[in-house]
C-alpha cells in the first residue's frame, strides 16, 4: 500500500517467519527457546544448506525470516528434528515435506561463510516492553525518538571500526505484543511507570556485525554469531536490519563474548 518513493529500497525477496516453540503451535500456551537454544537445531543446518536468515528478537520471542523460495530447503532441512506447522485461516495445521516436494531441489553445499568484523560499542541498551493500552500516552515521545531526536549518520561513520556510541532504536508491535530497544540515556525521557522490563532491570550490550551493509544474500551470519554463544551458554537477543545485524548480550558478559568472538576471527583466517 506504500506509494513508489526514491527515498525507499525494497528487498527483492518476499520473506516468511519461523517461530520456535517448545510445546507446539498454540501461541498461548508456547514457550519461546531463544536465539541461544536455536544456534544449532535450526541456524546452523540453514547456513549449511544455504540458507540465508534473518532474526528478530522480541521481548516475548523470537522469529527467523527466509526466502519464500527457500521455503522447500527449510522444510527439508528441519523435519528430522521439528514438528512443523503451517497456519491456515488462523489454524496451525502440519506440515511434512511432500507437501514441499515439487520443485525441491537439493541444496548446494555452501561456500565459507565469509566472516565479518564484529564492533562493540560502549552504548548500553534497554530491553523493554509496553502494555498496549498504555501506548498512546508515550506516542508523542515515541515519534519524537524515532523520526526528530538523531541526526542522519554520516556515510564515513558506516565503516568505522572503532565506535564508542551508536544510535539505535528498534520498535515492533507483532500481534499486538509491544518491544523496545532504546539505549539507556534515552530510557530516562520516557516515563518510567510505564516501560516494562524484566525484574532484574539488567543493562546490555551490543556487538555489531559487519563492516558495510551486508546484503540478503549470503548465508552464515547468524551462525557466526550465534554458535560461539550458544557453546558458551550466553543469552543473546538479535535483530537483522536491512544493512546490519546486532546481538545484545548482557553487560556483564560482554568481555566474553567478544574474547569469543576473536577467537572465531583468528581461527576463521
Amino acid at each position: 500500500e506504500l506509494p513508489p518513493s526514491e527515498f525507499m529500497q525494497v528487498a527483492d525477496s518476499t520473506w516468511l517467519v519461523l517461530s520456535v516453540v517448545s510445546n507446539g503451535c498454540a501461541p498461548s500456551g508456547s514457550q519461546a527457546t531463544g536465539v541461544t537454544k536455536i544456534a544449532r537445531s535450526v541456524i546452523a543446518p540453514l547456513a549449511e544448506h544455504h540458507v540465508s536468515v534473518l532474526m528478530l528478537s522480541t521481548y516475548q520471542t523470537d522469529f527467523i525470516l527466509v526466502r519464500e523460495r527457500d521455503l522447500p530447503v527449510v522444510i527439508h532441512t528441519l523435519a528430522g528434528e521439528f514438528d512443523i506447522y503451517k497456519e491456515e485461516s488462523g489454524e496451525c495445521v502440519p506440515v511434512t515435506c511432500d507437501d514441499v516436494s515439487n520443485g525441491f531441489l537439493k541444496p548446494k553445499p555452501a561456500a565459507s561463510p565469509t566472516l565479518h568484523p564484529v564492533q562493540s560499542p560502549q552504548t548500553r541498551f534497554c530491553v523493554l516492553t509496553v502494555a498496549p493500552d498504555t501506548l498512546p500516552a508515550i506516542a508523542t515521545m515515541l515519534i519524537d525518538v524515532l523520526f526528530y531526536s538523531h541526526s542522519p549518520p554520516r556515510e564515513a561513520d558506516a565503516s568505522s571500526q572503532d565506535l564508542d556510541s551508536i544510535t539505535f532504536f528498534a520498535f515492533s508491535l507483532i500481534e499486538g505484543y509491544i518491544s523496545i530497544v532504546m539505549d539507556a540515556e534515552t530510557q530516562k525521557r520516557f516515563p518510567s511507570d510505564l516501560l516494562l522490563t524484566s525484574s532484574t532491570g539488567e543493562l546490555w550490550r551490543m556487538v555489531r556485525i559487519g563492516g558495510q551493509p551486508l546484503g540478503f544474500d549470503e548465508c552464515g551470519i547468524v551462525a557466526q554469531i550465534a554458535e560461539p554463544l550458544a557453546a558458551a551458554d550466553i543469552s543473546a537477543y538479535y535483530i537483522s536490519t536491512f544493512n546490519f545485524d546486532h546481538a545484545l548480550v548482557p553487560e556483564e558478559g560482554i568481555a566474553e563474548v567478544i574474547q569469543l568472538l576473536q577467537q572465531r576471527q583468528e581461527s576463521g583466517r
